[in-house]
């Protein structure tokens, strides 16, 4: 799995005042991609994102968020991997993301 982290503030706000949900699909894409990455490396592929699935379930206006990512199956061509970004300061879950993504050659 992949597990990082984001310091949301204004710069990530919507026109309202909340975080835009595309931080959250951004964040779940990214964690996905780079866990299902380094799991084909040895194969000489890398992963990229067929579809992404995320689901906005509280509003953040600021703070520390969690993200970490899991992967659900991983096969020859394809992988599908789980996200969830949650609150730094309390763990309530903010979003939640799938990802499923094609393996494919490095050159």
């Amino acid at each position: 799995g992949v597990r990082g982290w984001i310091d949301l503030d204004e710069q990530h706000h919507t026109p309202w005042g909340v975080v835009h949900g595309g931080v959250y699909a951004a964040a779940v894409e990214s964690a996905a991609s780079l866990g299902a990455s380094a799991a084909v490396k040895d194969r000489e592929q890398f992963a990229v994102g067929l579809n992404n699935n995320t689901d906005f379930l509280r509003p953040v206006t600021k703070g520390r968020v969690d993200v970490v990512a899991e992967p659900i199956m991983q096969g020859k061509s394809q992988q599908l991997w789980q996200g969830a970004i949650t609150r730094a300061h309390d763990g309530k879950e903010v979003a939640r993301g799938q990802v499923r993504l094609q393996n494919v050659p490095l050159s």
